[in-house]
């Protein structure tokens, strides 16, 4: 194990209730839940590589589906497995290197869900592997679901959460704030070792696997800097929003809203 992933298990080993407590009613996870309703049904097999505690997992496995969850940190698939029991679910955990998720996982599924690799693999060639694996464990026709870090998420954070970062004088913020200013992906330190990718390099990336693409979307929508106004509003205006939010998937002059693109495409 190098040592970018040993940083990044070790760092979700520590976070494992933060982060299964970081989503549920928030616009990335009832956004995201909408787009894999239209693709997954009751019955079909999901292999959800990089599912962290397993959020997503239990989600699909409540609705009918067969899913295995493969994560890089042991403790993020022990809390999987126990809280799949807790709620009465059904899934298998499975501890692993997405880039190695193929040696690993055996057969192939309806549906992979790679929604977290992407966001720590800093060299590409690890990403193409990752994708790759990904790939080989998915039946023709089947959907993938491919989760970037965008590299607007940490001007937003900045927005949200500590504008003076932007005269931050750390190596690492000022090293992201020249990226984001000359278009360039970014990787480096960040809430860990983190890839920040730039919005235009998105497709040419997927376009080198044999995949049709389906969409393009921000898994926020519109919502990420106006999160917390728009979701203490009454239920009635939160569904408006997210339905809002759903409509304008496709329209790519909304994607740097969202801190989380996502990439939906059917294997060739």
């Amino acid at each position: 194990m190098d040592e970018n992933t040993k940083v990044v298990r070790d760092f979700y080993d520590s976070q494992v209730v933060e982060e299964w407590n970081r989503i549920p009613n928030r616009p990335e996870f009832l956004l995201t839940c909408r787009m894999l309703d239209r693709y997954i049904k009751p019955g079909d097999t999901v292999l959800d590589i990089g599912g962290g505690p397993g959020r997503y997992s239990l989600y699909l496995a409540a609705k009918g589906c067969d899913v295995t969850l493969f994560d890089l940190s042991p403790e993020n698939t022990k809390f999987g497995a126990a809280q799949a029991d807790r709620e009465g679910l059904a899934i298998k955990t499975i501890t692993g290197d997405a880039c190695g998720a193929d040696k690993l996982v055996t057969g192939q599924y309806d549906h992979v869900l790679l929604m977290g690799p992407m966001y720590h693999l800093l060299d590409e060639a690890d990403r193409v592997k990752a994708v790759n694996a990904a790939l080989s464990l998915l039946k023709p026709g089947g959907i993938i679901f491919v989760s970037f870090i965008s590299s607007c998420a940490g001007i937003t954070f900045y927005l949200k959460h500590g504008p003076e970062f932007l005269i931050s004088t750390e190596p690492s913020e000022i090293e992201y704030r020249e990226a984001v200013l000359s278009q360039r992906s970014y990787g480096g330190d960040g809430f860990t070792r983190a890839f920040f990718i730039e919005q235009s390099e998105i497709l040419p990336f997927m376009a080198r696997f044999s995949l049709e693409k389906l969409h393009l979307f921000g898994q926020e929508g519109l919502l990420s800097l106006a999160e917390k106004n728009v979701m203490s509003q009454p239920q009635e205006v939160i569904n408006a929003w997210l339905d809002f939010c759903e409509k304008l998937w496709d329209r790519d002059e909304f994607l740097s809203w969202a801190e989380h693109p996502m990439y939906v495409g059917r294997k060739r």
